[in-house]
């Protein structure tokens, strides 16, 4: 159709003539309110960021002197929010004299990353005064099945 025909023909309806395939020969273009077009796109827009989830980094808080089923609830939670794809802050914060034995804070981290290095790599390790940070992000099922395969042969 010619321009000018499409054009009368949107003016006529009260719309607009909007191009919506520039690259196809001839052009494609529509008769619609514009508003409502470009309200719609921004709608789409937003609810594909919403649904996109970059890697969040969630944080589980530890203490040298937690308990065995304490400290296994904890792991537990910990490979629950690996496998669904974030990355986790193992935080282990000490209380007052329990700084002068960061050993005991470091034994309780490494029971963590050793139960969850099947599904986990270390990213990051924090050794501040009264507290110990560690990041576990996780590692894709692909890569650690390409390493499986690797260590049987």
């Amino acid at each position: 159709m010619p321009l000018q025909r499409a054009l009368q023909i949107a003016y006529e309806s009260g719309l607009d003539l909007v191009q919506v395939a520039s690259t196809a020969a001839p052009p494609v273009c529509r008769i619609l309110d514009y508003g409502k077009y470009k309200y719609g796109q921004t709608k789409k827009e937003r609810k594909v960021r919403r649904s996109q989830r970059v890697g969040l980094l969630r944080e589980v808080r530890l203490r040298p002197k937690i308990e065995e089923h304490d400290l296994q609830a904890k792991i537990k939670t910990t490979k629950k929010l690996l496998e669904q794809g974030n990355k986790v802050k193992v935080l282990l914060r000490f209380r007052g004299r329990e700084a002068a034995y960061p050993e005991l804070g470091w034994r309780v981290l490494r029971r963590v990353t050793e139960a969850s290095k099947d599904i986990a790599a270390v990213s990051s390790s924090v050794n501040q005064a009264m507290s110990i940070a560690v990041t576990l992000s996780p590692v894709s099922l692909k890569k650690s099945k390409e390493t499986e395969i690797d260590a049987e042969t």
